[in-house]
């Protein structure tokens, strides 16, 4: 193989990893299930706001239940919220909430 195809092949291997999402800003990664490279970002406490009913995303007045599927408790203690294609204004794909203790 001639050394321009090893190098293209090479090029592939380290870029393409579609099982792999990408980091939090304080290091630990988002699970793939929540996040495709894009959906996920730290958000901050007052995006988020809690009703009896769970977890307010304040931007698009969606509400995700204490019992959801996709909360989930954030490995660094701050907020950090998926949604599709990472917009403002989509859906819920994950939230991450810091551990309350009352």
């Amino acid at each position: 193989m001639p050394a321009v195809g090893l190098l293209a092949v090479g090029l592939l291997i380290t870029t393409a990893n579609p099982g792999k999402a990408h980091e939090a800003p304080t290091g630990w990664e988002y699970p793939y299930s929540c996040c495709a490279n894009q959906d996920c970002r730290e958000v901050s406490k007052a995006a988020i706001s809690e009703r009896p009913e769970g977890y307010v995303i304040n931007q698009t007045g969606e509400v995700v239940n204490y019992h959801d599927k996709r909360l989930r408790r954030s490995p660094d203690g701050r907020y950090h919220w998926c949604s599709v294609a990472g917009s403002d204004t989509s859906r819920t794909i994950c939230l991450f909430v810091p551990l309350q203790l009352y």
